[in-house]
């Protein structure tokens, strides 16, 4: 199979297994007891905080080891902003992106579901864009958060967020960045970025399932979703999942180390890609900017077409992918994320999403070129017979 949904998950690095496999066995201790199997996995997710906050230059103490990218994302949204309001009960606003992730969305719309916010939608232009200087309008001091994604999961759009992060700090607005899809292809220092917080999910760079981090900047208060022992210095209670936050912490590193090489080759390959398939299958749409993207995703609408058959006939010919975000697979509804770019809603029905990792070949993706565009050629046939 040509595995071309690299963006829903990836297969777990043997790196990070042989790494996380000892605190799976012999060294099974709890990181807050006070004998030596507890020391031994204290150390051991000491030295996972370090590597992690290396990759983020930031401080060990910044980084929050949480179930993965979903609660990275919770806490971020609803711990700040409530403990935003807390210090300063006029900051009823939260600021978030037309393309947010659920985590994000959803987090915001449970905070004016609940506790009565304010939230304000950023639009986006046709590119999946979010406008600075529209931006910089809706700024204002009685604003608790504001969040914009790095880059989106469904058409792989950049944005702006050391722009973006630069505007709210002068404000004295606290920005989050859902970094999710941008760890192992574009740069997480977070000092350049000037974020305050940032949401990354282990199982995108080849850790497993169930382990994420949220960078939390010192002296960003977030109030925890999960009260108990105060583990995480708080901000998230609970015995830490020592063997996990060790495999995020080796698979990181290794992403990071092989960042560089990997995004230019796949960005080669995925401009080779998006050219041949609009070339090959006419009326084809290419969704989000042709440069300004992730190297590893390539999205399209196919217009008249069905995007779940598209992939039903290319899963026939052993290539995976998808029609968009993993976290809304099976929903009726067109994609929020294309609507939001001005995509009709029934060209946004026929959207497929090609993702790739760094183990891609130039041709895997010339096969998986030339199938689309006989797939979208044979289901044409059907209609008009």
């Amino acid at each position: 199979m040509i595995y071309l949904d690299a963006a829903a998950t990836t297969p777990v690095r043997r790196e990070a297994i042989e790494a996380m496999w000892p605190y799976l066995t012999g060294e099974f201790g709890n990181p807050s007891s006070s004998h030596g199997l507890g020391e031994s996995a204290a150390a051991a997710l000491l030295a996972a905080r370090q590597s992690v906050a290396a990759v983020l230059n930031c401080r060990p103490g910044e980084v929050v080891f949480t179930s993965g990218g979903t609660e990275a994302d919770n806490l971020a949204v609803k711990g700040i902003a409530l403990a935003r309001r807390a210090e300063d009960p006029l900051r009823t606003r939260v600021l978030v992106s037309a393309v947010e992730h659920p985590a994000v969305a959803e987090s915001a719309a449970y905070l004016a579901r609940v506790h009565g916010f304010t939230i304000d939608t950023l639009p986006v232009d046709d590119q999946g864009l979010v406008q600075s200087d529209r931006f910089a309008q809706l700024l204002g001091p009685d604003v608790a958060l504001a969040s914009v994604m790095y880059a989106n999961n469904e058409v792989g759009t950049v944005q702006p967020i050391a722009e973006l992060a630069a505007m709210a700090r002068g404000r004295g607005v606290p920005f989050h960045t859902d970094a999710v899809q941008a760890a192992g292809w574009l740069t997480l220092d977070t000092a350049a970025l000037g974020v305050d917080a940032l949401s990354l999910s282990g199982h995108k760079v080849g850790a497993p399932k169930g382990v994420g981090v949220l960078y939390l900047r010192n002296r960003i208060a977030a109030e925890p979703l999960i009260h108990g022992g105060g583990q995480e210095r708080g901000a998230r209670s609970g015995t830490e999942n020592v063997a996990f936050a060790v495999a995020l912490a080796t698979a990181l590193a290794l992403a990071e180390a092989e960042r560089p090489e990997r995004a230019e080759r796949v960005k080669a390959l995925r401009d080779q890609f998006i050219a041949a398939v609009l070339q090959q299958v006419p009326g084809a749409v290419l969704t989000g900017p042709r440069s300004r993207r992730l190297p590893s995703i390539a999205s399209f609408c196919f217009p008249g077409s069905s995007g779940e058959s598209v992939l039903l006939e290319l899963e026939r010919r052993s290539i995976a992918c998808s029609s968009g975000s993993a976290c809304a697979a099976g929903a009726d509804e067109p994609s929020a994320v294309l609507t939001a770019m001005g995509v009709p809603s029934d060209v946004a029905q026929t959207a497929v999403r090609f993702s790739f990792d760094g183990g891609i070949s130039a041709a895997d993706l010339d096969r998986a070129g030339e199938a689309v565009a006989d797939v979208v050629a044979g289901l044409g046939r059907l209609r008009s017979s």
